[in-house]
């Protein structure tokens, strides 16, 4: 799989990541996820099948995984895969979060399944939990949705112990979210602690519905922060019927894309809405990584497929104009169920 730098890191990374955030607890706000992992959700049952995913990942030549303390099990499930496959370090990046605590308690339809808290103690914490389970294998540390509003980005102490960690060799990046992406990343440029941006790397939600922070993402880029896309598919709007009927146009486009370019390829190559969507933010100049979502192995095929997808000027144009008002796409997104 092609590779980049990320950002002025020498951290090597794949176009496509692995991110973990459906897999490592029994519920989430993915579309079509209790079709993809039916009932059974065990812890043992959900490890066995985030190791069948992760085993896909690595088939498919991805060796950059996401994960964060707030995706329930995720670091454990991601570390025990590691070990058991005696997977080396310095063959594969693994980035991680901290800033919210997973409170769930593995029950499915709990009232609050995580708590926001990007203070320095929460980050002394979390940090010491990522480094006990993932070892020499944790190499990029994410403020978990930074946002104005948290005073993360103005807190002094956050910033130093952050920066200090920077020196000792982690890299540190942070990840956003909400209708005011744009503005936090443009606020993390302005970040100095000793004069140094302590900022390695933006994660944002990227897709062709919700686009907005694609300037701001140029804007980081330029500066030298390497860019993850995350939320490609949209939590799966952009992807399965049934749901989110606002996004309905936009799978129709997806769909009049997917069958051209399959009608088209070479031995039948059959294309899917999620590779055209992921292809498109592949195509955005300024994206480093753009992270697979999926829960199955032959959902990670089908992702990877957008690798082979080259999008015209006049497809790109098509999917530019399915943009929606980012408040109105932020707030479909609060609506979703935690299933």
């Amino acid at each position: 799989m092609d590779t980049r730098t990320l950002g002025a890191t020498n951290i090597t990374v794949t176009r496509i990541g692995l991110g973990l955030a459906a897999i490592g607890r029994p519920g989430y706000i993915n579309l079509g996820r209790d079709a993809d992992l039916g009932s059974e959700r065990s812890v043992d049952t959900m490890r066995a099948r985030a190791h069948e995913l992760l085993d896909a990942a690595w088939a498919a030549g991805i060796r950059y995984l996401d994960a964060a303390r707030s995706y329930g099990l995720a670091e454990s499930f991601l570390a025990s895969w590691l070990e058991a496959r005696a997977i080396p370090p310095d063959s594969v990046v693994v980035g991680s979060k901290w800033g919210y605590t997973y409170t769930a308690a593995w029950v499915v339809g709990a009232e609050v399944n995580e708590v926001k808290d990007h203070t320095l103690p929460t980050l002394r914490r979390q940090l010491v939990e990522s480094r006990s389970l993932l070892g020499p294998w944790l190499r990029l540390y994410q403020i978990h949705s930074a946002t104005l509003e948290s005073g993360v980005l103005r807190d002094a102490a956050v910033l130093a112990a952050l920066a200090e960690q920077r020196r000792g060799g982690l890299a540190i990046g942070m990840s956003v979210s909400g209708p005011r992406q744009r503005e936090t990343i443009r606020r993390a440029l302005e970040v100095r602690v000793d004069g140094v941006c302590p900022f390695d790397a933006v994660q944002a939600t990227w897709n062709v519905l919700e686009p907005s922070a694609g300037p701001a993402l140029r804007e980081a880029y330029e500066a030298g922060l390497g860019v993850i896309v995350k939320e490609a598919l949209a939590n799966g709007r952009l992807v399965v019927d049934g749901g989110a009927p606002e996004a309905a146009p936009a799978r129709a486009e997806l769909d009049r894309i997917a069958g051209r370019r399959s009608a088209a390829g070479t031995e039948r190559l059959m294309v899917g809405r999620d590779a055209v969507a992921i292809a498109a933010a592949l195509a955005q100049p300024w994206a480093n990584v753009v992270l697979s979502g999926a829960v199955t192995p032959s959902q990670v095929r089908s992702n990877t497929a957008a690798l082979d997808l080259e999008l015209g000027g006049d497809e790109l144009g098509a999917l530019g104009a399915l943009a929606t008002p980012a408040v109105a796409y932020w707030h479909e997104r609060s609506t979703l169920e935690w299933r």
